[in-house]
């Protein structure tokens, strides 16, 4: 019987990735035009690149894809609320308080799209005060 590999928490597999790059050489992105994709670790520390969309417009359009497959996920009984995932040479990292970008896996990492009250996501300063 094969099995398949098992993906790791989203903390734990971001600290993998952290580790992965601090030993040996700069985790890279995939360049690859309009794929956008999520970022998995597996046990024995590999990184995945695993493909979510093809053909997609831009760093936002690949964000709420990320968002639409972590809202699957927990639909099912994920216990992971965070997730990462790459489009076009950038990290996008999701966590509750929305989705920064970042060049690099354990570089600065940018606000992208803030939640707003009702946990949808939107261009920081997009929306009203409350």
């Amino acid at each position: 019987m094969r099995r398949s590999p098992t993906i790791l928490a989203p903390a734990t597999a971001l600290a993998a990735i952290l580790a992965l790059s601090a030993c040996s050489r700069q985790l890279e992105p995939p360049t690859d035009r309009g794929v956008c994709y999520h970022i998995a670790t597996t046990k024995d520390g590999k990184v995945r690149f695993n493909p979510v969309a093809q053909n997609v417009p831009d760093l936002e359009h690949c964000a709420a894809q990320l968002e639409a497959m972590r809202l699957r996920f927990v639909g099912l009984g994920s216990p992971n609320r965070e997730i990462a995932g790459a489009y076009q040479g950038s990290f996008l990292f999701l966590q509750r308080e929305g989705v920064f970008t970042s060049q690099t896996a354990d570089g600065v990492r940018y606000p992208f799209l803030a939640r707003t009250g009702d946990g949808r996501l939107a261009t920081p300063g997009s929306m009203p005060p409350q």
